[in-house]
């Protein structure tokens, strides 16, 4: 899939977010190596911890589906600003893919890329175990 298509697919998921209470609609398309293509979208809650964001329904689905090899992620939003992933999400990403390419999108649809490492420079791994 190609950068445009993943940063679609990202697009096309927030009119599927479930966000009664933000209103903040999140879109994710999580690219594996092999390259399948697992999609989320933030499911709210009324209790709040129960709430999931689209990030980690996209982790979630991908790790169930048996795919562990993550080489990028398109996360979308409609706000002025890019939308990056929450803390969660990032500790989330970082189990899996240390190395992950993070694709955050505007509502005008430009976008910011970094590594995982960017966002999370001292993650938390299996090492301090």
């Amino acid at each position: 899939m190609t950068r445009e298509e993943l940063k679609a697919t990202a697009v096309a998921m927030l009119d599927k977010a479930y966000c009664p209470y933000s209103h903040f609609p999140v879109g994710a398309a999580l690219e594996c190596a092999d390259g399948t293509v697992f999609t989320g979208c933030n499911i709210e809650n009324a209790g709040y911890s129960a709430t999931i964001c689209a990030e980690r329904t996209a982790v979630v689905k991908a790790v169930s589906e048996g795919h562990r090899d993550f080489v990028r992620i398109v996360v979308a939003g409609r706000s002025d600003d890019y939308c990056v992933p929450c803390g969660e999400c990032r500790q989330v990403l970082n189990e899996f893919a240390p190395n992950i390419e993070v694709i955050c999108l505007n509502k005008a649809g430009e976008e910011m890329a970094l590594p995982l490492k960017a966002l999370l420079p001292y993650g938390f791994d299996h090492t301090y175990l």
